[in-house]
């Protein structure tokens, strides 16, 4: 609850309270406690709004990250195919996996996909590993330190952009603020799923 609407709860519980002892009369207290429960709901769609703006501005970094990795990825292939030619298996999983992460007109197919295009990247580094030349290799190495620098910030904007859907998800559920919700057509947003680099071997060449 912002400052606002803390405020208005507080007025409209003194006028009641003062109401019911006579210290103001009812013909006084109920058009001001009428107005202050407007001004009250006014405030929780405010904050709704405010939610909910904060939730898709954060998607959108994370919208902006997922691009930069999609584009190192077909560097990433072509490196690793120059001198491992013959992995063509591993080079068509990881490409249909990005086409596929790429495609995905969700927020919950987003993170499936997501998931598969980082396994499938696994592959891809796995077979770098049989070629110490490559390893070796500036722009290989360079173009490894983007991703791993590109996941990172995935993660945090992830974190983030989840932090702000539970607090949009909250207010939608809890009352009175669900009335609101409902009466604007609020929805609850989804959170992004994604595997953390702890659960999951994080895509780089071990040296």
């Amino acid at each position: 609850m912002d400052i606002w609407t803390a405020l208005t709860s507080i007025l409209i519980i003194l006028l009641f309270i003062s109401g019911l002892f006579g210290w103001i009369e009812w013909k006084f207290n109920i058009p001001a406690i009428g107005v202050l429960i407007i001004f009250y709901l006014i405030g929780i769609y405010n904050d709704l709004v405010t939610k909910k703006n904060r939730a898709k501005e954060a998607w959108a970094d994370i919208d902006v990250q997922l691009k930069r990795r999609y584009n190192l990825i077909p560097n990433l292939v072509e490196a690793v195919k120059g001198y491992a030619s013959h992995e063509r298996e591993v080079f068509e999983k990881v490409t249909e996996a990005r086409t596929k992460a790429m495609a995905a007109t969700n927020i919950r197919e987003k993170g499936q996909a997501e998931n598969m295009l980082s396994n499938t990247l696994k592959s891809l580094f796995a077979v770098a590993e049989n070629y110490p030349d490559l390893k070796a290799s500036e722009n290989f190495l360079e173009l490894q330190r983007e991703l791993r620098d590109t996941e990172d910030k995935i993660q945090a904007a992830r974190r983030f952009y989840n932090a702000n859907v539970r607090d949009l998800n909250i207010k939608i559920e809890s009352f009175p603020s669900n009335i609101v919700a409902n009466l604007f057509g609020f929805k609850k947003m989804e959170l992004f799923e994604l595997e953390e680099p702890e659960q999951r071997e994080r895509p780089k060449v071990q040296f």
